[in-house]
């Protein structure tokens, strides 16, 4: 499939001198009988490939106000262990976000009666249009794609994996959720609850689920109680308690890169994820 490109091609060089070129595609996502076009970050490792993908997913701010604000979405740091493993990082700029077309299409609705459910699935359809978008390209092992992400990404992976798609073999979630609206204050935990036991009830592949132990979005309990629900419901999940991180475990993700790292090796080799 020929895609409208920016073909930036940027040079990067990661601290483990792992070596990766950038460049940005636009990937077209159905919204109703109209498409809109997303921003997709692409960071190879050197060679030609082809590379098994991962498709990194950002958070979603509690401010309405700053989903625009942040432009493209890079992850660089968060990127660079799945480089230095041979991966091919694709990170979606969701519709609503940055430059990329289209309103946001992952409201949940009122605090008192939100659809988490419905909003993860809408998180999903950017996941697999992005998935699309390179999935012809000759440097791209489509046979093996893994789904991460954090927050708001992380709950989006989780949703997009039970739709299950050719090539999918695993799932990472870092602090996956929504509906916080403030420190340890979370919409209908219930609904929260309930929407992970739904996906897991379709969920097919691995997945590995990291909290941490500080997390003031997403909390021990709760995570535990998501988590629960999803395995009782037929996920296959690894539960890690991750330690504090800062004042909000919920940066885990951004800040605490050297403690994940291996545990994300760890768990790829455990799922036959790894070349």
């Amino acid at each position: 499939m020929a895609l409208a490109s920016l073909l930036l091609s940027l040079a990067g060089a990661a601290h483990a001198s792992t070596a990766w070129t950038e460049t940005v595609i636009r990937a077209p996502v159905g919204a109703g009988r109209e498409s809109v076009e997303i921003d997709v970050t692409v960071l190879r490792p050197k060679g030609t490939g082809p590379f098994p993908i991962v498709v990194l997913s950002h958070g979603s701010p509690r401010s309405a106000a700053e989903r625009r604000t942040d432009g493209r979405q890079r992850l660089t740091a968060q990127s660079e262990p799945f480089i230095a493993m041979g991966y091919a990082v694709i990170v979606p700029t969701r519709r609503g976000y940055g430059h990329s077309g289209g309103e946001w299409a992952e409201g949940f609705g009122p605090c008192s009666d939100p659809d988490y459910y419905g909003a993860g699935l809408e998180t999903a359809r950017d996941v697999r249009a992005a998935v699309d978008a390179v999935r012809a390209e000759p440097w791209a092992d489509a046979r093996k794609v893994i789904l991460a992400g954090q927050s708001a990404g992380g709950f989006g992976s989780v949703a997009a994996a039970s739709q299950p798609f050719d090539g999918l073999v695993a799932v990472i979630n870092f602090a996956g959720g929504r509906g916080s609206m403030d420190a340890d204050k979370v919409c209908a935990e219930s609904r929260l609850v309930d929407a992970m036991a739904r996906y897991g009830g379709a969920a097919r592949v691995p997945e590995l689920w990291l909290y941490s132990a500080n997390d003031r979005f997403f909390g021990p309990s709760l995570a535990r109680r998501m988590y629960d629900a999803f395995v009782r419901s037929g996920g296959k999940a690894e539960f890690v308690e991750a330690p504090a991180t800062g004042l909000d475990g919920h940066s885990y993700f951004a800040r605490a890169v050297d403690d994940w790292a291996p545990r994300v090796r760890r768990f790829l080799q455990r799922a036959g994820a790894l070349r």
